[in-house]
């Protein structure tokens, strides 16, 4: 079962929390989704050359507070913090566009850093991304990512690449490990991260799972 789960999502409640926290009414709800859907919409655009890992967002009655989790802070303060009082206007604009004066909703944003960039999956498997839509061989570049991530302090690697992979006829699915991936202990911290690679032959499934070690 535990190979069939999201891994974040088997240990919500236990060891992860939630990205966004906030109470809504029900006739409410659907909206505040929404803007969260288009705020990490505007994120992932916004701060793709940051490094973005995860955005939390928290809400109050009229205050939203927004913490971005990114390896490269710098990037997204700018010189003398201009680029971030940018990114608050841009989402100020995002949340107020269809409210009256009343109901606008001040928003208050931090930035903190990741301090290890190999041992989160995002990180990891953009980087594989990217390799693989430049037409970089997919099994050295699995390697380099396994040992990067052991080196960093990791207990085990798990990366799976589906579909067309190096531009082959008929789709297969290639599974590389390293350490141990304990995926039905609730208690083990497991970074998990998916999303699709765009090359010249077709779509290819990026899948990474890295264990940092067990929860006390």
């Amino acid at each position: 079962m535990g190979q069939k789960v999201n891994p974040t999502g088997f240990r919500l409640g236990n060891i992860f929390s939630w990205k966004s926290r906030w109470f809504a009414k029900p006739e409410e709800y659907s909206d505040k989704v929404l803007e969260d859907h288009r705020l990490r919409e505007y994120f992932n655009q916004k701060l793709s050359n940051a490094g973005l890992v995860q955005v939390d967002i928290e809400r109050s009655i009229s205050k939203l507070r927004i913490v971005l989790n990114v390896s490269r802070p710098g990037v997204v303060i700018g010189k003398g913090g201009a680029n971030l009082e940018e990114i608050k206007k841009e989402v100020e604009r995002i949340l107020n566009v269809s409210k009256t004066k009343k109901e606008q909703v001040h928003v208050d944003l931090k930035v903190e850093e990741v301090k290890n960039p190999d041992l989160s999956a995002k990180l990891v498997a953009e980087r594989i991304i990217n390799q693989l839509i430049g037409r970089y061989p997919h099994r050295r570049a699995v390697s380099q990512a396994l040992e990067k991530v052991m080196a960093a302090g990791a207990k085990g690697v798990k990366i799976q690449l589906s579909g067309r992979i190096g531009g082959t006829e008929i789709g297969r699915t290639e599974k590389y490990f390293q350490g141990s991936i304990p995926t039905q202990t609730l208690r083990a911290n497991i970074d998990y991260f998916e999303a699709p690679a765009k090359t010249r032959s077709g779509y290819v499934g990026v899948k990474v799972w890295i264990y940092r070690g067990e929860v006390v």
